[in-house]
């Protein structure tokens, strides 16, 4: 499926913007403008959004769900939702990206029960099994961290971080990246982006040890 069939109309039809839009680069727009104007029914923004972040859902979807025909299938519905869901975004309740994430997740989820595949989780004895996953960038982090209560205090947490120190932290758990991809994606020096990978973990190992809720077994 291409992005010119997500955005074309199956029950109801996507209302066409007002008034004419001038053309959009891959570089030139934020997430928040593109994502406005994927809800004013701009499909050359929803096309934007998907070269932004397809890979890296595909990645994302790959790793936890181990089938490649699976995790396109993922990525294709992550953008038909992004185009049909696009006006209940709301700005002041995170960015593009994380929404963007989030969707990719949960479908992923969903996935697995009908696959009715549950992922193994790996523990590191010296320290939190969390944060042992996210400073290993081979380790499989989305599929170790699955349990409901533990995502969501891992969700909670990573919230509360400094805004550059948890947008690498969620490129990294969410998207699966490595320093260097995400680096390249932010258009950041690599040392920067272990600079606040670093400090972001050391954070979150502070208030995920802190938590009462947080089960280690």
């Amino acid at each position: 499926m291409t992005v010119h069939e997500i955005t074309q109309p199956i029950s109801t039809p996507i209302p066409a913007p007002i008034t004419p839009v001038p053309s959009i680069s891959a570089t030139d727009v934020d997430d928040q403008h593109l994502i406005q104007r994927v809800g004013a029914g701009d499909a050359q923004a929803l096309e934007v959004l998907y070269d932004r972040y397809a890979t890296v859902v595909y990645r994302m979807a790959f790793r936890i769900l181990k089938q490649r025909e699976q995790s396109e299938e993922v990525v294709q519905e992550v953008f038909w939702r992004v185009w049909r869901r696009s006006s209940s975004f709301e700005r002041e309740r995170g960015r593009v990206a994380q929404w963007i994430f989030g969707i990719a997740h949960n479908l992923c989820i969903d996935e697995m029960r009908r696959m009715k595949v549950r992922p193994n989780p790996v523990y590191d004895d010296e320290t939190h099994p969390v944060i042992q996953q996210l400073v290993d960038e081979h380790v499989d982090v989305p599929a170790t961290a699955l349990a409901n209560e533990q995502r969501r205090v891992i969700k909670d947490a990573i919230a509360v971080l400094p805004v550059a120190q948890r947008e690498c932290i969620e490129l990294a758990y969410f998207g699966g990246l490595s320093h260097q991809e995400i680096a390249d994606q932010l258009s950041r020096p690599l040392g920067t982006i272990k600079t606040r990978v670093r400090l972001g973990l050391q954070k979150l190992a502070t208030i995920l040890s802190a938590s009462d809720r947080y089960s280690y077994e």
